[in-house]
């Protein structure tokens, strides 16, 4: 059986390096120019703000072309329909570009291709998304792609799912804590809540208001697409602990009876 390096290189060569190159570049291309009309510098400038991208923002430092995801999914479909499935020969330039778009863009594609995708790939995929978090730098990247990756390659591997986790919410990256949670959307829509109650534990003393909303919002997925009881209970014995913020994001369903006695502390 090919190991993931030999794996990793027989994709690359599918196409020649020159001609992988040119095609990561042309829809860096593509990008650019769409960003270059009136509207896409207009949408450039809004996304900025939203993002924070401010020395003292989350996001600081970041560079938006104005192209919105409709038209990202478009190219994503143009890129499959001229070429087929890309692989990383494709995303992974895309992936390291200074452009949000191009990442998200890059994102896009390794989501699709790791759902259609045989075992090999998947893992290849895998390990090329946690070594490449530094990318993964924004909140949106990070929903786009956690769990349908990371949950996804390890909904069937309890031991590494726990240890990954685990790794990851213990992390000094505000991005990697939420790929952390987030992954954990994928078993959550499958009914199983275990592991989402576990990284929220570890997660209680979150500073990051980005990642005690994305707790938060988990544990109401819990609520919602699980059942009541498992969130209450966590509730019931970690609510005077939580951030604020995260609670909030995990009683939005509740009646409004309800939440102002969590948060008045009179449960």
């Amino acid at each position: 059986m090919a190991t993931v390096k030999t794996r990793r290189r027989i994709l690359v060569q599918r196409a020649r390096p020159q001609a992988s190159t040119r095609t990561a570049g042309s829809v860096l291309t593509r990008l650019i120019t769409l960003g270059q009309t009136t509207a896409g510098k207009q949408i450039a400038m809004q996304a900025q703000r939203f993002f924070k991208t401010a020395p003292d923002g989350y996001g600081a430092g970041d560079r938006f072309l104005g192209v919105r995801m409709p038209m990202l999914r478009k190219i994503a479909r143009d890129v499959v329909n001229d070429i087929g499935e890309v692989g990383v020969e494709v995303a992974l330039p895309l992936l390291k570009s200074g452009w949000h778009e191009a990442r998200s863009l890059a994102l896009i594609l390794l989501v699709r291709r790791f759902q259609k995708s045989d075992p090999a790939t998947k893992a290849l995929i895998f390990r090329l998304y946690l070594g490449n978090t530094r990318f993964i730098n924004n909140w949106d990247l990070v929903d786009m792609s956690a769990e349908h990756i990371v949950g996804g390659w390890l909904a069937d591997k309890p031991a590494e799912r726990k240890t990954v986790l685990s790794r990851l919410a213990k992390s000094a990256s505000l991005w990697e804590r939420r790929i952390a949670i987030l992954a954990t959307f994928h078993a959550i829509k499958r009914g199983e809540f275990k592991e989402t109650l576990q990284i929220a534990r570890l997660l209680l003393n979150e500073e990051q208001p980005l990642v005690q909303k994305a707790v938060g919002w988990m544990l109401r997925e819990v609520g919602k697409r699980v059942g009541p009881a498992p969130l209450e209970a966590f509730l019931q014995r970690y609510y005077q602990q939580m951030p604020r913020t995260t609670l909030r994001y995990a009683i939005e369903h509740f009646s409004p009876a309800k939440r102002k006695r969590y948060l008045l502390g009179r449960m």
